[in-house]
Order: structure tokens, then C-alpha cells, then sequence
């Protein structure tokens, strides 16, 4: 194996960034993680040995340039993010961290001369749709936090191409898998299939586009090392071209765990962004960077509750995690 680049990780206490971190090491690369001084730390306390962690706010431009300094990073995968989660509803910060955030890393990685930054998109930046939209498609944000997306995105694309480096986004469609958070649907649904039953359920028809963890970490890892020939601030969608209803889901999680018991459909409400349709047109990921997601839904649910099972002490099965 070729020698390892050194890599930073912003958000690497999140879901994302936690998972894209392990992958990381795994494969040999000098990992620094980037982390807010508040964040909650139990994603990454079993790797802190394996990589330097730098306490710091991605809103204040000095921090930023000190890790940046420190850090010296080749590659820069961003994967903070404020508002992803319903309960995370503070519209100055969701703009304050995705914008102005993305803003101070973008222009400090070019300072420091970082080969190659990947930023996280989100597929809400499109907006509802009634097909899988392409990259090039208009965008409709759905909420305040896929509006601040969006801009980054924008600004991503825009720096990448008034310089000379290379900037690429990935908008991820739902990511699921190992140190997700408890509040979650699949959690949920493990944590109670484990315990021989269903939660409450909205209606069955709600479909998402399921990419596993190991999945997204392979489409970081190739966007990271594409050709800096390509398109500077190319965006990629990041999903599988098929959705899965939460009626498919549960049939799943029956079979897996063994149920008997009837789900009770509607016992809860739909949420505001419950949709029908919501799936990736990963055609141009595909085509541009060799990436396709390699495992179904069904297997990465069963891996994703093996790891459960053999992680029970983590937060992920409590309920109260948060």
C-alpha cells in the first residue's frame, strides 16, 4: 500500500465523520480529527489513541487556522453540520456552522495548501421531488438547514473554481449504520426488535434512499483522490437509485428479529419531511468516480444489528443518548 495521507475530519464526533474516521485509520492514513469543544465524544473515545483529536469551532476563522497549521492536512473531509436532526432547530447556528463554517475551512484550507477538501451535502438541498433528481437539477431546499446546505454547496463549487484547488461535494441521501443516533428510525427499530417489538410507526408508504455507512466512506475516499483534471467543485449524489419504504423496512426487521407482533401503522404521526419518493441518481458518481453502493438494504440492516448486539454498552441502543 502506498503511504497514507495525513487527513482531517471535521464533525468527526457525528455519525458520519465517526465512521469515516475508523475507515480512515483502517486504511493506513495519519488521521486528525476536528472536533467542537462541546460536542459529545463517545463515537470517537476508542480511536482518540489512533488520532489526534483538536478541540475547536469551525465559526471562529483563528481556530481554524491554528488546526489547519497544526494539522497540515493533504485531504480535508467536512463533515460538520448543525440541523440535520429535528431537534437541532437553532436557525443562527444551522448558519453559523454550515455557512460561515464551511466558509472559514474552505478559505483555510487554501491558505495552508490542502490538495483535495470533500464537503457534505445533503439530497435536501433538492427539495421534494417526484423523480430522482440529477446534480444539475434546480434546487428547492425544504427546510432552513437544506437552504444553509445549499449555500455551502454553492461555495463550495464556487471557490473550487476560482482556484487551484480541488473541491468536490457529496450530497448524502440516508445514511445508515454503526454509531448512528439512538433517535433514529433503524436504531429504534433494533432497539426494540431486541427487545421483541415494534415502535410506532408512521404511514408505510414513507420511502428513503438507504446508503450504508461503508458505503458513504468509499464515495469520501473516491472523491478525495479523483483526477484534479476533472470539474472543479463537481457535486455527486450519494445514494443507491432504489428507495425503501418503511413498510419494507419493518418486513425486514420481522424477519430478521423474528417478530410476531402487527406493526401499527400511523401510531405515529408523519413527520413534515415524510415523502413518498426520495431516491439518489448516483449515474454521475458512477460515471465520474467508478463508485456504486455495493450492499442491499437487507444485509446492511443485519450487519448494522450485529454490531448492535456486540456493542450494547455504546449510546447508540440507549434511548436517552442525546
Amino acid at each position: 500500500m502506498s503511504r497514507g495521507k495525513r487527513v482531517l475530519v471535521t464533525g468527526a464526533t457525528g455519525f458520519v465523520g465517526a465512521n469515516l474516521s475508523r475507515h480512515l485509520l483502517e486504511l493506513g492514513h495519519e488521521v486528525h480529527l476536528f472536533a467542537h469543544h462541546q460536542d459529545q465524544t463517545w463515537r470517537i473515545d476508542s480511536i482518540r489513541e489512533h488520532a489526534r483529536v483538536y478541540p475547536g469551532d469551525l465559526c471562529d476563522r483563528e481556530s481554524v487556522d491554528r488546526v489547519l497549521a497544526s494539522s497540515r492536512p493533504e485531504w480535508v473531509f467536512h463533515c460538520a453540520v448543525y440541523g440535520a436532526y429535528s431537534w437541532q432547530d437553532a436557525v443562527d447556528r444551522m448558519v453559523a456552522t454550515n455557512v460561515l463554517g464551511t466558509i472559514h475551512l474552505l478559505k483555510a484550507s487554501l491558505a495552508a495548501g490542502v490538495e483535495s477538501v470533500v464537503n457534505t451535502g445533503s439530497s435536501s438541498e433538492y427539495g421534494y421531488k417526484d423523480h430522482a433528481p440529477d446534480e444539475g437539477e434546480w434546487l428547492e431546499p425544504n427546510s432552513e438547514y437544506a437552504l444553509t446546505k445549499a449555500s455551502a454547496t454553492m461555495y463550495s463549487r464556487y471557490l473550487a473554481q476560482a482556484s487551484a484547488m480541488t473541491v468536490s461535494t457529496l450530497r448524502l441521501y440516508s445514511v445508515y449504520g454503526p454509531w448512528e443516533d439512538p433517535g433514529r428510525l433503524l436504531p429504534t427499530i433494533i432497539r426494540c426488535g431486541l427487545a421483541g417489538a415494534l415502535p410506532p410507526l408512521v404511514h408505510p408508504d414513507v420511502a428513503r434512499d438507504y446508503v450504508s455507512a461503508r458505503d458513504v466512506c468509499r464515495a469520501y475516499l473516491s472523491a478525495a483522490g479523483r483526477p484534479a483534471s476533472g470539474e472543479r467543485g463537481a457535486v455527486y449524489n450519494v445514494g443507491t437509485g432504489r428507495q425503501t419504504t418503511v413498510r419494507e423496512v419493518v418486513e425486514i426487521a420481522r424477519r430478521v428479529f423474528g417478530l410476531s407482533c402487527e406493526p401499527e401503522w400511523g401510531s405515529m404521526p408523519d413527520r413534515k419531511w415524510d415523502t413518498t419518493t426520495w431516491v439518489a441518481d448516483p449515474r454521475r458518481i458512477g460515471r465520474d468516480l467508478g463508485w456504486t453502493a455495493e450492499e442491499d438494504f437487507e444485509s446492511g440492516f443485519r450487519r448494522m444489528v450485529e454490531w448492535c448486539r456486540e456493542n450494547s454498552s455504546t449510546r447508540t441502543l440507549s434511548a436517552a443518548a442525546r
